[in-house]
């Protein structure tokens, strides 16, 4: 092994895109390829479904252009890696054959509560008040309603595999999976980062046959080798070792360089999220369980905030028609032209405050939550509707990094921040200047991709620690500091008005939920 011309081959599958990166051990990108796939199609609504196969052959199609673009470096790659989108899930049969559709992330189905929470239990939980957390889970579990809809087709379920899994099967031909990617509903054991024994609660919230899920392995540890048939199909080595990794969230948090309590990840992504990472189980929300990391044995505390992001394309779609046609003759993308649009607007946005709750919570927000813009005045515009969406994320995320400081006992010094939104001037001053405190942008923006790189590294003996391996492959790139004028009246702003605003609309949501029926009471 020379740390000075070795390569990793790091394969991001994510909801928009498949990226084929190769990294050398110093987290510098020796080449990439992106392709824009199909997230989704939707055969009722609120479906969200896509061939298995056609996640596949994207990747493939991904990696053979890469290495055919960069044929003198493939005698350098010596080991793949992987990370792939949260909680897609995958049935095949015995020969390894999809038997229907996967069901994403996005997907909004929801299956029947039956068997389980039985009354005693139904009353224990509302006591502790995790009844609505429970139903829920149950409810939009996958295998559930599969089970209740497709029986024919969970009879025929070889194996039960997440995204993840799946296509480390057609790498390998090996029925493992990462740890580093067990989020969703699984009959998983979160504390001990193993499948559970047939008492447990989730075992009984999500029946799955624990024959029919795959092997876990630890992130770093071998999967298995790329195959003949995968070689010929992907353009990779035959040979090359699969090394685990995890969720594009958890590998994103690796790759942005956090690995210490008292600095936090945010993912400015479709999903919005704060993150901290620490060696200690700890719930910030109670039942709510903290992911495993990226590295082994660590654990992720999380807040997400559902849609977050993709608020940005929701304003695009809905009032972004001249930003979108100026992008094409540019060749600027419509998000710089919004940053541009919202350079003169004032910290605070002429008072007008966003509650970004687009989709409704659980538990914080509950289930009755709606979005909420307050503050209008003649003075404003579009411009300020855009500024206030992005302070609305920022504030929604500092609320939730304060409960997570207060519930972990640790104080946060710095954020560094990730994800599409991360690249918006605009976005980074004002999550300095609203969480006051330095925000920092990592030194490359494909840091899902990296932080399976990260892994690969450990994994192949070049780093003996973590700690090693994340000094010497990420890094901070532009730094943004809290101005002293815009963080006094966005402090105002946050605890006066924003921190207020759910307690005293919760009861007209609640009314709005009697009375329309949505969102859907559990």
């Amino acid at each position: 092994m020379n740390k000075k011309t070795d390569l990793i081959l790091s394969v991001d599958t994510g909801t928009q895109s498949i990226k084929a990166v190769l990294f050398d051990l110093y987290g510098n990108i020796a080449g990439i390829k992106k392709t824009k796939i199909i997230p989704y199609f939707s055969e009722k609504p609120g479906y969200a479904e896509q061939n298995p196969e056609y996640f596949y052959e994207k990747l493939a199609e991904t990696t053979k252009k890469l290495l055919v673009e960069n044929k003198s470096k493939i005698k350098y790659i010596k080991a793949v890696t992987l990370t792939t989108q949260r909680g897609t899930v995958v049935n095949i049969d015995k020969n390894g054959k999809p038997l229907r559709p996967a069901i994403l992330w996005l997907d909004q189905r929801q299956a029947k509560v039956k068997s389980y929470p039985k009354i005693p239990a139904k009353i224990s939980l509302r006591m502790i008040n995790m009844k609505e957390a429970v139903i829920h889970a149950v409810k939009n579990a996958e295998c559930n309603w599969i089970i209740q809809n497709q029986p024919e087709i969970w009879e025929k379920t070889h194996k039960y595999l997440y995204l993840s899994g799946w296509l480390t099967f057609k790498l390998t031909e090996e029925l493992k999976d990462s740890t580093g990617n067990m989020v969703g509903y699984m009959p998983f054991d979160y504390k001990r980062h193993k499948w559970v024994s047939p008492n447990h609660r989730n075992a009984k919230m999500f029946p799955v046959n624990p024959e029919m899920l795959p092997e876990l392995v630890k992130p770093s540890d071998l999967l298995g080798y790329i195959t003949e048939k995968a070689s010929k199909e992907t353009g990779i080595p035959k040979g090359l070792p699969l090394i685990a990794a995890a969720s594009d969230k958890a590998s994103e948090v690796l790759g942005s360089g956090v690995f210490s309590p008292d600095t936090a990840c945010l993912s400015y992504g479709t999903t919005a999220t704060v993150q901290t990472v620490r060696k200690k189980y700890i719930e910030i929300i109670p039942f709510f369980p903290a992911y495993p990391g990226a590295a082994q044995n660590y654990f992720h505390t999380e807040i997400m905030i559902y849609r977050g992001f993709w608020m940005v394309n929701w304003f695009k779609e809905q009032f972004g028609c001249i930003e979108t046609a100026k992008a094409k003759k540019t060749g600027k993308t419509p998000e710089e032209l919004f940053d541009e649009m919202i350079k003169e607007i004032p910290p605070g946005s002429m008072g007008l405050t966003l509650q970004p709750y687009w989709s409704p919570g659980v538990k914080i927000p509950g289930t009755e939550a709606k979005g909420a813009v307050i503050g209008f005045g003649d003075v404003h515009n579009r411009a300020h509707f855009y500024r206030a969406i992005l302070e609305g994320l920022a504030y929604a995320l500092k609320e939730g990094l304060q409960r997570t400081e207060k519930r972990t006992k640790t104080k946060i010094k710095k954020v560094i921040v990730s994800g599409g939104g991360s690249q918006s001037e605009q976005a980074m001053q004002i999550t300095a200047d609203i969480f006051n405190m330095p925000a920092e942008r990592p030194h490359i923006y494909e840091t899902s991709a990296l932080g399976a790189a990260i892994n690969a590294a450990v994994g192949m003996k070049y780093f003996y620690s973590y700690e090693d391996a994340v000094k010497a492959m990420s890094g901070t790139g532009k730094s943004y500091f809290p101005q002293e004028k815009n963080k006094e009246i966005y402090d105002k702003l946050y605890n006066e008005v924003y921190l207020k605003m759910y307690k005293r609309l919760k009861k007209l949501y609640k009314h709005i939920q009697d009375i329309t029926g949505y969102p859907e009471k559990i």
